[in-house]
């Protein structure tokens, strides 16, 4: 799948899940509609010692076994749980999609559907420029073999690659730390200039 059908798949999700209606009592089979839960909080981990694991908590529902949930980053909700502290658990489809904590916070779990086009789309601004300037860089060297001239301008040019790449990955950063919609970006550029 193409990183445009992904970012197409995601963002159809997303637009499915802000649109689903509130259960009208508790699901019996996985469903659709959106289904809130209070849980206690067992355990909450941010596998800090090891960057291949997802920070991770144990939430208990009043009356049935514990649910393992998984976040993709710790912030905001997951970093502040305690044992035994009460939050909210949306649950769609048979799984925890999103947590809220008393003071009305909320972060996505690895399986909720709210921001994946943007990771998607952040990876691939970032990819682009490298991608397209090292090309350009590499075909230009080629075709001026035995060029000193253009030989150094087409490493000019794949540096250049490097650090507008750099930049993307700056900007995509503080879009990201100040939760600014990924539109944001191409708007606040379009205004400095």
């Amino acid at each position: 799948m193409s990183s445009a059908q992904q970012v197409g798949a995601a963002l159809e999700r997303e637009r499915e899940f802000r649109a689903a209606p509130a259960c009208a009592s508790v699901p019996v089979t996985a469903s659709g509609c959106l289904w809130e839960q209070e849980f206690t909080v067992r355990k909450a981990d941010m596998n800090r010692r090891d960057r291949h694991e997802q920070p991770e908590a144990e939430l208990v529902p009043a009356s049935a076994e514990a649910w393992d949930v998984t976040f993709r980053q710790t912030g905001p909700v997951l970093s502040e749980m305690e044992p035994d502290d009460k939050v909210v658990g949306v649950i769609r489809h048979g799984q925890i999609v999103e947590v809220r904590d008393a003071d009305g916070r909320r972060q996505q779990t690895s399986v909720g559907p709210v921001g994946w086009p943007a990771d998607r789309l952040g990876g691939a601004l970032a990819s682009i420029p490298i991608g397209l300037t090292a090309l350009a860089g590499r075909l230009w060297s080629l075709l001026a073999r035995g060029n000193r001239r253009h030989t150094t301008a087409a490493t000019v040019v794949r540096w250049h690659g490097v650090g507008i790449g750099g930049a993307a990955l700056l900007t995509l950063w503080a879009q990201s730390a100040n939760d600014w919609p990924i539109w944001a970006i191409p708007a606040v550029w379009g205004r400095s200039r």
